[in-house]
Protein backbone atom coordinates (compact mmCIF):
# COMPACT_ATOMS: atom_id res chain seq x y z
CA UNK A 1 0.00 0.00 0.00
CA UNK A 2 2.82 2.48 0.78
CA UNK A 3 4.54 1.91 -2.15
CA UNK A 4 1.46 2.00 -4.89
CA UNK A 5 0.86 5.24 -2.93
CA UNK A 6 4.15 7.19 -2.75
CA UNK A 7 5.40 5.66 -6.31
CA UNK A 8 1.53 7.71 -7.61
CA UNK A 9 2.24 10.74 -5.93
CA UNK A 10 5.85 11.59 -5.71
CA UNK A 11 7.67 13.32 -8.39
CA UNK A 12 9.62 11.21 -10.64
CA UNK A 13 12.98 12.74 -9.28
CA UNK A 14 12.40 10.56 -6.18
CA UNK A 15 13.37 7.14 -6.12
CA UNK A 16 11.47 4.53 -4.62
CA UNK A 17 13.22 1.23 -3.81
CA UNK A 18 10.60 -1.84 -2.04
CA UNK A 19 12.48 -4.24 -0.30
CA UNK A 20 10.66 -7.53 0.86
CA UNK A 21 10.84 -11.10 0.74
CA UNK A 22 8.43 -13.74 -0.56
CA UNK A 23 10.03 -16.31 2.31
CA UNK A 24 8.75 -14.20 5.14
CA UNK A 25 4.95 -14.61 5.82
CA UNK A 26 2.54 -12.14 6.18
CA UNK A 27 -0.16 -11.66 9.35
CA UNK A 28 -2.93 -10.99 6.44
CA UNK A 29 -5.71 -13.88 7.22
CA UNK A 30 -8.13 -12.44 4.64
CA UNK A 31 -8.80 -8.87 6.04
CA UNK A 32 -11.91 -6.95 6.25
CA UNK A 33 -12.10 -3.16 5.89
CA UNK A 34 -14.06 0.07 6.39
CA UNK A 35 -15.19 2.87 3.85
CA UNK A 36 -12.10 4.56 3.80
CA UNK A 37 -10.86 2.03 1.63
CA UNK A 38 -12.59 3.09 -1.13
CA UNK A 39 -10.72 6.39 -1.06
CA UNK A 40 -7.71 5.09 -1.24
CA UNK A 41 -8.52 2.68 -4.02
CA UNK A 42 -9.24 5.65 -5.63
CA UNK A 43 -6.06 7.57 -4.94
CA UNK A 44 -3.95 4.88 -6.32
CA UNK A 45 -6.70 4.50 -9.71
CA UNK A 46 -8.04 0.90 -8.96
CA UNK A 47 -10.95 -0.29 -11.01
CA UNK A 48 -13.26 -1.67 -8.32
CA UNK A 49 -14.51 -4.09 -10.17
CA UNK A 50 -11.40 -5.04 -11.13
CA UNK A 51 -9.73 -5.17 -7.92
CA UNK A 52 -12.80 -7.35 -6.58
CA UNK A 53 -12.07 -9.90 -9.03
CA UNK A 54 -8.55 -10.02 -8.48
CA UNK A 55 -8.28 -10.00 -4.90
CA UNK A 56 -11.63 -12.17 -4.51
CA UNK A 57 -13.44 -9.75 -2.70
CA UNK A 58 -16.87 -9.33 -1.19
CA UNK A 59 -19.01 -6.27 -0.34
CA UNK A 60 -19.23 -5.51 3.44
CA UNK A 61 -22.10 -3.47 4.88
CA UNK A 62 -21.04 -3.70 8.71
CA UNK A 63 -20.19 -5.97 11.55
CA UNK A 64 -22.45 -8.35 13.34
CA UNK A 65 -21.76 -9.41 16.51
CA UNK A 66 -23.25 -12.23 18.16
CA UNK A 67 -22.90 -13.15 21.91
CA UNK A 68 -21.64 -10.33 23.00
CA UNK A 69 -24.44 -9.91 25.54
CA UNK A 70 -26.76 -13.05 26.60
CA UNK A 71 -26.33 -16.15 24.60
CA UNK A 72 -28.48 -15.38 20.89
CA UNK A 73 -28.14 -11.79 21.49
CA UNK A 74 -27.25 -10.14 17.98
CA UNK A 75 -26.72 -6.25 16.50
CA UNK A 76 -25.06 -5.35 13.65
CA UNK A 77 -22.57 -1.90 13.44
CA UNK A 78 -23.44 -0.75 10.03
CA UNK A 79 -21.78 1.67 8.10
CA UNK A 80 -23.49 5.21 7.19
CA UNK A 81 -26.23 7.02 8.63
CA UNK A 82 -29.76 6.18 10.55
CA UNK A 83 -32.57 7.80 9.81
CA UNK A 84 -33.02 11.12 8.65
CA UNK A 85 -31.36 13.95 11.36
CA UNK A 86 -33.45 16.91 12.08
CA UNK A 87 -32.79 20.58 12.64
CA UNK A 88 -33.36 20.11 16.66
CA UNK A 89 -31.77 16.79 17.51
CA UNK A 90 -30.37 13.83 15.79
CA UNK A 91 -32.77 11.27 14.49
CA UNK A 92 -31.77 8.51 17.15
CA UNK A 93 -33.05 11.14 20.10
CA UNK A 94 -36.48 10.78 18.27
CA UNK A 95 -36.02 6.92 18.16
CA UNK A 96 -35.18 7.02 21.73
CA UNK A 97 -37.97 8.76 23.37
CA UNK A 98 -40.19 6.58 21.93
CA UNK A 99 -37.82 3.28 22.30
CA UNK A 100 -37.96 4.18 26.01
CA UNK A 101 -41.92 4.69 25.91
CA UNK A 102 -41.53 0.69 24.54
CA UNK A 103 -43.47 1.87 21.43
CA UNK A 104 -40.90 1.66 18.94
CA UNK A 105 -38.61 -1.00 17.59
CA UNK A 106 -34.64 -1.50 17.98
CA UNK A 107 -32.26 0.76 16.16
CA UNK A 108 -30.92 -1.70 13.97
CA UNK A 109 -34.70 -1.31 11.52
CA UNK A 110 -33.74 2.63 10.41
CA UNK A 111 -30.73 2.05 8.47
CA UNK A 112 -30.23 0.53 5.16
CA UNK A 113 -27.02 -0.20 6.21
CA UNK A 114 -28.72 -2.86 8.73
CA UNK A 115 -31.78 -4.29 7.25
CA UNK A 116 -30.10 -5.25 4.24
CA UNK A 117 -27.14 -7.50 5.48
CA UNK A 118 -29.58 -8.94 7.53
CA UNK A 119 -31.77 -10.14 4.04
CA UNK A 120 -28.16 -10.54 2.74
CA UNK A 121 -29.07 -8.04 -0.33
CA UNK A 122 -26.71 -5.62 -1.84
CA UNK A 123 -25.93 -2.76 -4.39
CA UNK A 124 -23.91 -0.02 -4.61
CA UNK A 125 -25.80 3.74 -3.61
CA UNK A 126 -27.51 5.10 -7.07
CA UNK A 127 -26.26 8.65 -8.33
CA UNK A 128 -29.31 9.35 -9.47
CA UNK A 129 -31.18 8.80 -6.19
CA UNK A 130 -30.35 11.50 -3.85
CA UNK A 131 -33.32 11.36 -1.48
CA UNK A 132 -33.77 7.80 -1.18
CA UNK A 133 -32.29 5.71 1.55
CA UNK A 134 -30.72 3.82 -1.41
CA UNK A 135 -28.22 6.55 -1.19
CA UNK A 136 -27.28 6.19 2.23
CA UNK A 137 -25.41 2.72 1.17
CA UNK A 138 -22.02 2.76 2.79
CA UNK A 139 -19.57 -0.19 1.95
CA UNK A 140 -16.19 -1.23 2.25
CA UNK A 141 -14.81 -4.75 1.38
CA UNK A 142 -13.68 -8.32 2.34
CA UNK A 143 -10.54 -9.43 0.51
CA UNK A 144 -7.69 -12.15 0.50
CA UNK A 145 -4.50 -10.28 1.91
CA UNK A 146 -2.16 -11.31 -0.20
CA UNK A 147 -3.59 -11.30 -3.28
CA UNK A 148 -4.29 -8.04 -2.46
CA UNK A 149 -0.45 -6.93 -2.11
CA UNK A 150 0.15 -8.54 -4.97
CA UNK A 151 -1.98 -6.54 -7.03
CA UNK A 152 -0.76 -3.74 -5.85
CA UNK A 153 2.67 -4.48 -5.91
CA UNK A 154 2.23 -5.20 -9.56
CA UNK A 155 1.02 -1.18 -9.69
CA UNK A 156 3.62 0.11 -7.92
CA UNK A 157 6.05 -1.47 -10.00
CA UNK A 158 4.44 0.01 -13.37
CA UNK A 159 4.45 3.24 -11.68
CA UNK A 160 8.49 3.15 -11.51
CA UNK A 161 8.97 1.53 -7.94
CA UNK A 162 11.95 -0.63 -7.77
CA UNK A 163 11.16 -4.19 -6.09
CA UNK A 164 14.50 -6.05 -3.94
CA UNK A 165 13.75 -9.35 -3.29
CA UNK A 166 16.02 -10.51 -0.25
CA UNK A 167 16.43 -10.66 3.89
CA UNK A 168 17.62 -7.58 5.53
CA UNK A 169 20.45 -9.03 7.68
CA UNK A 170 21.46 -5.62 8.95
CA UNK A 171 21.03 -2.11 9.33
CA UNK A 172 23.89 1.10 9.45
CA UNK A 173 23.13 3.42 11.42
CA UNK A 174 25.19 7.39 10.76
CA UNK A 175 27.18 7.51 14.36
CA UNK A 176 27.04 11.69 14.10
CA UNK A 177 22.94 11.73 14.65
CA UNK A 178 21.74 7.68 14.83
CA UNK A 179 19.76 8.05 11.13
CA UNK A 180 19.57 5.11 9.67
CA UNK A 181 22.16 5.16 6.84
CA UNK A 182 21.44 2.12 4.59
CA UNK A 183 20.13 -1.36 4.61
CA UNK A 184 22.91 -4.79 3.92
CA UNK A 185 21.10 -7.68 2.56
CA UNK A 186 21.49 -11.45 2.65
CA UNK A 187 23.14 -11.65 -0.52
CA UNK A 188 25.95 -8.59 0.41
CA UNK A 189 23.98 -5.84 -1.42
CA UNK A 190 23.85 -2.55 0.51
CA UNK A 191 20.86 -0.17 0.08
CA UNK A 192 21.40 3.14 1.10
CA UNK A 193 18.88 5.97 1.35
CA UNK A 194 17.37 9.25 3.08
CA UNK A 195 13.76 7.90 3.94
CA UNK A 196 12.94 4.63 5.82
CA UNK A 197 10.03 3.31 5.94
CA UNK A 198 9.69 -0.03 8.27
CA UNK A 199 6.47 -2.14 7.08
CA UNK A 200 7.99 -4.88 8.64
CA UNK A 201 5.11 -5.94 10.55
CA UNK A 202 5.88 -7.30 14.49
CA UNK A 203 9.07 -7.92 13.46
CA UNK A 204 9.50 -4.16 14.07
CA UNK A 205 12.91 -4.30 12.17
CA UNK A 206 13.97 -0.68 11.45
CA UNK A 207 11.66 1.22 14.19
CA UNK A 208 12.26 -1.04 17.38
CA UNK A 209 15.30 -3.94 16.71
CA UNK A 210 17.55 -0.55 14.83
CA UNK A 211 16.13 2.13 16.70
CA UNK A 212 14.58 1.06 20.14
CA UNK A 213 12.19 4.09 20.11
CA UNK A 214 9.85 1.57 23.09
CA UNK A 215 6.29 0.46 23.03
CA UNK A 216 2.89 1.54 25.07
CA UNK A 217 1.86 -1.98 26.24
CA UNK A 218 -2.56 -1.24 26.19
CA UNK A 219 -2.88 -5.29 27.26
CA UNK A 220 -4.47 -3.91 30.64
CA UNK A 221 -7.61 -2.72 28.47
CA UNK A 222 -7.37 -5.06 25.64
CA UNK A 223 -6.26 -8.27 27.02
CA UNK A 224 -6.94 -10.61 24.45
CA UNK A 225 -3.11 -11.70 23.16
CA UNK A 226 -3.16 -14.55 20.70
CA UNK A 227 -5.49 -15.25 17.45
CA UNK A 228 -5.64 -18.48 16.02
CA UNK A 229 -6.48 -18.11 11.90
CA UNK A 230 -7.78 -21.08 9.75
CA UNK A 231 -9.56 -20.29 6.17
CA UNK A 232 -12.36 -22.57 5.61
CA UNK A 233 -14.46 -23.41 2.70
CA UNK A 234 -17.41 -21.33 1.88
CA UNK A 235 -21.01 -22.59 2.84
CA UNK A 236 -24.69 -20.57 3.02
CA UNK A 237 -25.36 -17.49 1.72
CA UNK A 238 -22.86 -15.10 0.36
CA UNK A 239 -23.17 -12.44 3.77
CA UNK A 240 -22.11 -8.67 3.16
CA UNK A 241 -20.97 -8.43 6.44
CA UNK A 242 -18.35 -9.56 8.93
CA UNK A 243 -19.49 -11.63 11.89
CA UNK A 244 -17.72 -11.31 15.28
CA UNK A 245 -19.07 -14.19 17.59
CA UNK A 246 -17.93 -13.82 21.13
CA UNK A 247 -16.35 -16.93 23.19
CA UNK A 248 -15.54 -17.75 26.69
CA UNK A 249 -12.50 -15.93 26.95
CA UNK A 250 -12.32 -13.67 23.38
CA UNK A 251 -14.19 -13.60 20.10
CA UNK A 252 -14.16 -15.38 16.71
CA UNK A 253 -14.30 -13.87 13.21
CA UNK A 254 -15.67 -14.77 9.97
CA UNK A 255 -14.69 -12.75 6.67
CA UNK A 256 -16.52 -13.94 3.71
CA UNK A 257 -14.47 -14.30 0.36
CA UNK A 258 -15.68 -14.96 -2.98
CA UNK A 259 -13.39 -18.49 -2.95
CA UNK A 260 -13.13 -19.19 1.06
CA UNK A 261 -14.61 -18.15 4.15
CA UNK A 262 -11.27 -16.64 7.02
CA UNK A 263 -11.76 -17.26 10.46
CA UNK A 264 -9.85 -16.60 13.35
CA UNK A 265 -10.09 -16.69 17.64
CA UNK A 266 -9.18 -13.83 19.03
CA UNK A 267 -8.45 -14.99 22.56
CA UNK A 268 -6.08 -14.08 25.87
CA UNK A 269 -3.54 -16.71 26.86
CA UNK A 270 -4.16 -15.67 30.40
CA UNK A 271 -7.83 -17.38 30.47
CA UNK A 272 -7.76 -20.24 27.79
CA UNK A 273 -4.92 -22.74 26.49
CA UNK A 274 -3.81 -22.23 22.50
CA UNK A 275 -5.03 -25.36 22.44
CA UNK A 276 -8.26 -24.98 23.86
CA UNK A 277 -9.10 -21.91 21.30
CA UNK A 278 -8.13 -23.85 18.47
CA UNK A 279 -10.82 -26.61 19.28
CA UNK A 280 -13.00 -23.44 19.65
CA UNK A 281 -12.36 -22.51 16.71
CA UNK A 282 -12.45 -25.59 14.36
CA UNK A 283 -15.29 -26.69 16.12
CA UNK A 284 -17.03 -23.53 14.75
CA UNK A 285 -16.40 -23.39 11.61
CA UNK A 286 -19.18 -23.41 8.32
CA UNK A 287 -17.08 -25.45 6.46
CA UNK A 288 -14.12 -27.81 5.56
CA UNK A 289 -10.94 -26.52 6.76
CA UNK A 290 -8.58 -25.47 4.13
CA UNK A 291 -5.73 -25.14 5.91
CA UNK A 292 -3.56 -25.59 9.12
CA UNK A 293 -4.67 -23.26 11.74
CA UNK A 294 -2.00 -20.46 12.88
CA UNK A 295 -0.82 -18.86 16.07
CA UNK A 296 -0.28 -15.27 15.62
CA UNK A 297 0.61 -13.51 19.17
CA UNK A 298 0.27 -9.87 19.93
CA UNK A 299 0.82 -6.73 22.57
CA UNK A 300 -1.81 -4.78 21.87
CA UNK A 301 -0.80 -1.02 21.80
CA UNK A 302 1.19 1.14 19.69
CA UNK A 303 5.13 2.64 19.41
CA UNK A 304 6.24 5.44 21.33
CA UNK A 305 7.13 7.05 18.02
CA UNK A 306 5.84 6.00 14.82
CA UNK A 307 8.29 8.77 13.11
CA UNK A 308 11.79 8.42 14.80
CA UNK A 309 14.66 10.07 13.25
CA UNK A 310 14.26 9.05 9.39
CA UNK A 311 12.01 6.24 9.76
CA UNK A 312 8.11 6.25 9.92
CA UNK A 313 6.50 2.70 10.79
CA UNK A 314 3.26 1.70 9.46
CA UNK A 315 1.58 -0.71 9.48
CA UNK A 316 1.96 -3.65 12.62
CA UNK A 317 5.49 -1.98 12.98
CA UNK A 318 3.59 1.03 14.44
CA UNK A 319 1.51 -0.48 16.70
CA UNK A 320 -1.22 -3.81 16.99
CA UNK A 321 -4.99 -2.80 17.69
CA UNK A 322 -7.17 -6.28 17.68
CA UNK A 323 -9.45 -6.79 14.58
CA UNK A 324 -12.57 -6.11 16.07
CA UNK A 325 -13.07 -3.21 14.49
CA UNK A 326 -10.97 -3.50 10.83
CA UNK A 327 -9.29 -1.01 11.63
CA UNK A 328 -5.60 -2.19 10.82
CA UNK A 329 -6.20 -1.32 7.00
CA UNK A 330 -7.32 2.20 7.76
CA UNK A 331 -4.53 2.89 9.67
CA UNK A 332 -1.93 1.87 6.98
CA UNK A 333 -4.22 4.20 4.24
CA UNK A 334 -4.06 7.39 7.30
CA UNK A 335 -0.20 6.64 8.13
CA UNK A 336 0.13 7.04 4.48
CA UNK A 337 -1.54 10.40 3.73
CA UNK A 338 0.07 11.46 7.12
CA UNK A 339 3.11 10.99 5.61
CA UNK A 340 2.84 12.77 2.21
CA UNK A 341 1.24 15.64 4.04
CA UNK A 342 4.14 15.96 6.55
CA UNK A 343 6.41 14.61 3.99
CA UNK A 344 9.70 15.70 4.80
CA UNK A 345 13.03 17.49 2.91
CA UNK A 346 16.50 16.07 3.73
CA UNK A 347 16.49 18.85 6.39
CA UNK A 348 14.16 15.95 8.64
CA UNK A 349 12.59 19.45 10.67
CA UNK A 350 11.48 18.27 13.72
CA UNK A 351 8.54 20.41 14.38
CA UNK A 352 6.95 17.94 11.29
CA UNK A 353 7.87 14.98 12.76
CA UNK A 354 6.49 15.53 16.39
CA UNK A 355 3.13 16.65 14.68
CA UNK A 356 2.78 13.50 12.99
CA UNK A 357 3.21 11.29 15.67
CA UNK A 358 0.67 13.20 18.10
CA UNK A 359 -1.45 13.34 15.31
CA UNK A 360 -0.69 9.23 15.18
CA UNK A 361 -1.21 9.19 18.80
CA UNK A 362 -4.58 10.45 18.70
CA UNK A 363 -5.76 8.17 15.95
CA UNK A 364 -4.18 4.91 17.82
CA UNK A 365 -6.40 6.12 21.07
CA UNK A 366 -9.35 6.94 20.06
CA UNK A 367 -9.76 3.41 18.00
CA UNK A 368 -8.12 2.25 20.98
CA UNK A 369 -11.17 3.97 23.30
CA UNK A 370 -13.87 2.55 20.87
CA UNK A 371 -12.75 -0.98 21.26
CA UNK A 372 -12.12 -1.05 24.90
CA UNK A 373 -15.82 0.06 24.76
CA UNK A 374 -16.92 -3.18 23.25
CA UNK A 375 -15.62 -4.81 26.37
CA UNK A 376 -16.71 -2.57 29.45
CA UNK A 377 -20.25 -2.42 28.23
CA UNK A 378 -20.48 -6.60 27.76
CA UNK A 379 -23.35 -8.15 29.97
CA UNK A 380 -21.76 -11.83 29.75
CA UNK A 381 -22.33 -14.05 33.05
CA UNK A 382 -19.40 -16.53 34.66
CA UNK A 383 -16.75 -16.03 32.38
CA UNK A 384 -13.86 -14.97 34.27
CA UNK A 385 -12.49 -13.08 30.72
CA UNK A 386 -15.85 -10.42 30.11
CA UNK A 387 -15.68 -10.41 34.30
CA UNK A 388 -12.52 -9.14 34.25
CA UNK A 389 -13.25 -6.73 31.45
CA UNK A 390 -16.79 -5.60 32.69
CA UNK A 391 -14.61 -4.49 35.81
CA UNK A 392 -11.52 -2.96 34.35
CA UNK A 393 -10.89 0.51 35.00
CA UNK A 394 -11.01 2.22 31.57
CA UNK A 395 -9.58 6.02 30.17
CA UNK A 396 -11.30 8.84 31.36
CA UNK A 397 -12.65 9.54 27.73
CA UNK A 398 -14.18 5.77 27.65
CA UNK A 399 -16.30 6.31 30.97
CA UNK A 400 -17.19 10.02 30.51
CA UNK A 401 -18.80 8.70 27.25
CA UNK A 402 -20.47 6.00 29.17
CA UNK A 403 -21.76 8.66 31.41
CA UNK A 404 -22.99 11.26 29.08
CA UNK A 405 -24.86 8.35 26.82
CA UNK A 406 -26.31 7.02 30.01
CA UNK A 407 -27.72 10.67 30.66
CA UNK A 408 -29.39 11.57 28.16
CA UNK A 409 -28.34 9.43 25.14
CA UNK A 410 -25.70 12.02 24.28
CA UNK A 411 -22.84 11.46 21.74
CA UNK A 412 -19.97 13.87 20.56
CA UNK A 413 -17.22 13.12 18.67
CA UNK A 414 -13.66 14.20 19.80
CA UNK A 415 -11.85 16.13 17.21
CA UNK A 416 -10.77 13.95 13.97
CA UNK A 417 -11.48 10.75 15.51
CA UNK A 418 -12.16 7.69 13.17
CA UNK A 419 -15.86 6.44 14.40
CA UNK A 420 -19.08 8.59 14.06
CA UNK A 421 -21.47 9.39 16.58
CA UNK A 422 -24.11 6.76 14.69
CA UNK A 423 -21.15 3.82 15.47
CA UNK A 424 -20.51 4.80 19.28
CA UNK A 425 -24.51 4.40 19.37
CA UNK A 426 -24.95 1.10 17.60
CA UNK A 427 -22.09 -0.09 19.68
CA UNK A 428 -23.64 1.53 23.19
CA UNK A 429 -26.70 -0.01 22.29
CA UNK A 430 -25.74 -2.69 21.16
CA UNK A 431 -24.03 -3.88 24.30
CA UNK A 432 -26.44 -3.35 26.59
CA UNK A 433 -25.98 0.02 27.67
CA UNK A 434 -29.44 2.39 28.14
CA UNK A 435 -29.78 5.81 27.91
CA UNK A 436 -32.40 7.00 30.72
CA UNK A 437 -33.49 9.84 29.03
CA UNK A 438 -33.33 11.76 25.48
CA UNK A 439 -32.91 15.20 24.30
CA UNK A 440 -35.75 17.93 26.18
CA UNK A 441 -35.99 19.68 23.05
CA UNK A 442 -37.70 16.33 21.19
CA UNK A 443 -40.49 16.99 22.89
CA UNK A 444 -41.15 19.94 20.68
CA UNK A 445 -42.44 17.51 18.91
CA UNK A 446 -45.65 15.10 19.81
CA UNK A 447 -45.77 11.70 20.20
CA UNK A 448 -47.87 10.87 17.58
CA UNK A 449 -45.80 13.05 15.04
CA UNK A 450 -42.35 10.91 15.99
CA UNK A 451 -44.43 7.55 15.87
CA UNK A 452 -46.07 8.57 11.90
CA UNK A 453 -42.43 10.08 11.15
CA UNK A 454 -40.20 7.02 12.72
CA UNK A 455 -43.17 4.32 10.84
CA UNK A 456 -42.19 6.43 7.59
CA UNK A 457 -38.09 6.03 8.09
CA UNK A 458 -38.94 2.48 8.28
CA UNK A 459 -41.38 1.69 5.42
CA UNK A 460 -39.06 3.62 2.98
CA UNK A 461 -36.19 1.41 4.19
CA UNK A 462 -38.29 -1.83 4.10
CA UNK A 463 -39.09 -1.00 0.03
CA UNK A 464 -35.99 -0.01 -0.62
CA UNK A 465 -34.26 -3.13 0.51
CA UNK A 466 -37.25 -5.43 -0.73
CA UNK A 467 -36.05 -4.04 -4.51
CA UNK A 468 -32.12 -4.72 -3.91
CA UNK A 469 -30.54 -7.66 -5.51
CA UNK A 470 -28.64 -10.09 -3.33
CA UNK A 471 -25.06 -9.80 -2.92
CA UNK A 472 -24.26 -12.93 -4.53
CA UNK A 473 -26.53 -11.92 -7.65
CA UNK A 474 -24.76 -8.07 -7.51
CA UNK A 475 -21.25 -9.41 -7.57
CA UNK A 476 -22.02 -12.42 -10.07
CA UNK A 477 -23.59 -9.45 -12.27
CA UNK A 478 -20.59 -7.14 -11.72
CA UNK A 479 -17.36 -8.63 -10.38
CA UNK A 480 -17.09 -12.48 -10.19
CA UNK A 481 -13.78 -13.45 -9.67
CA UNK A 482 -13.13 -15.99 -12.54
Amino acid sequence: MTATALSRVLPPTYRLRLVESDAISTIGVGEATIPSIRAFNQLVNLDEDEFMRQTQATFKLGIEFVNWGKQGDSYIHGFGVIGRDQVVAKFYQYWLKMYQLGEAPDLEHFSINTVAPRQHKFMRAPKDMPNSPLADISYAFHFDAGLYAKYLRSKAEQQGTQRTEGKIVDTIVRESDGFIEALLMENGERIDGDLFIDCSGLAALLIEKTLKTGYEDWSHWLPADSAIAVPCASAGPLLPYTRSTAHSAGWQWRIPLQHRTGNGHVFSSKFMSADEAQAILLNNLDGEALADPRLIRFTTGKRKKAWNKNCVAIGLSGGFMEPLESTSIHMVQTAIMRLISLFPDQGFNQVDIDTYNAQNDEEYQRIRDFLIMHYKLNTKVGSPFWEYCQNMSVPDDVQKRIDLYRSHGRIFRIGEELFAETSWLQVMHGQGLRAESYHPLVDHRSKEDIAYFLDQVQKTIRKCVDVMPSHAEFIASHCKAM
